[in-house]
Order: structure tokens, then sequence, then C-alpha cells
């Protein structure tokens, strides 16, 4: 299977728990369900996002960890495991262990720290730059967008109360 043909079976497969996208990252693609990271393809291969509960059921079926090698040699595991063999054939297979892989996400993401957890999160869109030419003309809305909050009325200059000189 091509790899856009393997990612399109892997997407079916998580199909039904939500809306699936990928990303091309770390050499193979990243998996969303509604915009939360919790699968990897990397070699045709789909790895699980895991967490200390789904970690041993994935064990017991006989799924091995994603691991790479670091600049020093040494073998880094990541907290993800491939997927079982008979839960890759079909979505009624697979939710069980991608519902757990979800959950698996949904927790990393609960303990990430706060930057991450802004940059994982949707933020308030941007504010709308004034256009020029309303700018220009000096309207209140543009100075009330361009400032982000409404101008200080501009006094009139006071004609300053003369007393007659006392006596």
């Amino acid at each position: 299977m091509n790899d856009s043909g393997f990612v399109s079976h892997c997407l079916e497969l998580l199909g039904p728990l939500g809306r699936t996208s990928s990303r091309r990252m770390f050499g193979g693609h990243a998996l969303y369900i509604d915009g939360l990271c919790m699968a990897l393809i990397i070699h045709d291969t789909l790895y699980l996002k895991v967490d200390d509960g789904s970690r041993p059921l994935l064990e017991r079926a006989g799924s091995r960890p994603f691991t790479y090698a670091t600049k020093t040699g040494e073998r880094q595991a990541l907290g993800y495991y491939t997927a079982p063999e008979e839960a890759m054939e079909s979505p009624a297979e697979m939710i069980p262990w991608a519902r757990r892989a979800l959950a698996a996400a949904v927790a990393a993401r609960a303990k990430a720290p706060a930057g991450k957890k802004a940059s994982a999160t949707a933020s308030a869109p941007a504010k709308k730059a004034p256009t020029r030419n309303a700018e220009a003309a000096g309207s209140t809305a543009a100075r009330k967008t361009a400032a982000g909050k409404a101008p200080a009325a501009k006094k009139a200059p006071r004609a300053a109360a003369r007393k007659a000189p006392r006596a």
C-alpha cells in the first residue's frame, strides 16, 4: 500500500470517533481526531498514543513501542505503540483501541505545561486592522480598532474665565 493509501486507510479506521485529519510530521504522519494528535504513522506502521492504563493492554496484544535513535545512538521511546494487527482490519476492531489512544491524548494535553496548552487550544481570532482610508478619515471606529479601545474625547479649548480683579 502506498504512503497516502495507508494514511487514508488509517483515517478511515479512526473515522467513527470524530473528524479525522493528518499532517506530515517526523518523516511520517501525525493523525488527529477533532484536532487532537492521537496516532502516528511511521514507515507504514500505525502507532497509537498510550498512557499507563493502555500500555499493558497493548503489550498483551503484542504491540511494540515506537522508538528512534538519538544523535548519540541511544534508543528513545515515545508514548506510542503499534496498533494490534486485528485492529487494522476494520473500524469496528479499531474503535476500542482508538478510544484508549484518544483518552491518552486528552490526558496528556491536560498535563501539558501552560505554554503547550495555549498552542494546542484555539485562541481568539486576532483583531482586524482598520483600513487605511478609514483611519486617514479619522473615524472614531478606525481609531477605536487601531488603539483597541475608544479614544478619549478631545476637549475643546476653554476660554479662561477672567475674573475682575478685586479692589
